[in-house]
């Protein structure tokens, strides 16, 4: 690759070497993007630190040698070690929302940012209303910092069990000027937080099945594996959530977890559980929903 420097020149050359190397090494996407192309427009213009929106101005701009270095590295950690772009370029979007990542959390990529863009209607009819809303497993923070956007009135709880995730949580709390907001809490679930009540929980939990981690992209092996292996079914965190979430629900506080694709899976194991399954625009039976007085008594098992 490294004659790559030397012939490559513009920014239209690179993104077209970047695509015919991704798709030749047979690249798997999913953190953000689809496709070589996305892929390729992303890595490139968040290494030169060029806006992500505005390609055209640019094609034909000549890279320095040092930026042309850079360039030709990062792509290397692309093909070569599986590196997702996201870290690579220590950055993750949710719609217009930007969020710092690296390797101590997972990549950004929930549901939940789609159904928060209009304060989770239906099922919340006056976004001012929220006054207390927990982010379980928050990770970078990404959707405590959406639902402190989508509901104004709201203090907002980020839990993980990962200091290293909360560290990267803290630096995003910051960056969006929430600190006095989201309070970001090490915590193993509900641990942390015995007495406090919310109006709203949602959770992103860990929810690979044993099988699917066996088979995971190389790239997904680059993220922590306690976000996201959950046993045999992809339930074991689950299961603790619905034992306990009542307990930390106000009097019509609702629950949303997301589960990928394991509504199959959810349905088998919990068939008495009253779910309503939330669809968004991209995907359908990612997310279930259960109101707070359809949730098992605090302590009693749901299967």
């Amino acid at each position: 690759m490294n004659s790559a420097t030397d012939e490559l020149v513009t920014v239209r050359d690179w993104l077209r070497w970047a695509v015919s190397r991704f798709n030749e090494a047979g690249l798997f996407y999913g953190h953000g993007t689809t496709n070589a192309w996305d892929e390729a427009v992303w890595l490139v213009l968040a290494t030169l630190h060029l806006p992500r929106d505005t390609l055209e101005p640019w094609l034909d701009a000549h890279l320095t040698k040092q930026e042309r270095l850079t360039l030709l590295n990062n792509l290397q950690q692309r093909v070569v070690h599986r590196l997702p772009t996201a870290y690579l370029v220590q950055e993750a979007w949710l719609g217009p929302f930007r969020f710092y990542v690296d390797q101590r959390v997972i990549v950004p990529r929930s549901y939940f940012a789609e159904l928060l863009e209009n304060g989770f209607a239906p099922w919340i009819q006056d976004a001012g209303s929220v006054g207390t809303a927990l982010d379980l497993c928050t990770g970078s923070g990404c959707l405590a910092i959406l639902m402190a956007h989508a509901f104004p009135n709201a203090a907002v709880d980020a839990i993980d069990i990962s200091a290293d995730a909360l560290a990267v949580a803290h630096r995003n709390i910051a960056d969006y000027e929430l600190d006095d907001r989201v309070q970001a809490i090490e915590s193993d679930l509900f641990a942390a937080v015995k007495d406090k009540r919310y109006d709203l929980i949602l959770c992103n939990p860990p929810y690979v099945t044993t099988a699917a981690m066996a088979a995971l992209p190389a790239e997904y092996r680059h993220e922590p594996a306690l976000a996201l292996a959950a046993g045999a079914d992809g339930l074991d965190v689950v299961r603790r959530i619905l034992s306990e979430a009542r307990g930390h629900l106000n009097p019509g506080g609702i629950l949303a977890v997301e589960v990928g694709h394991n509504q199959e899976l959810v349905e088998a194991a919990f068939p008495d559980l009253p779910v309503v399954w939330l669809d968004t625009e991209h995907a359908e039976g990612k997310v279930f929903l259960v109101m707070r007085d359809d949730l098992p008594a605090v302590g009693k098992r749901t299967t």
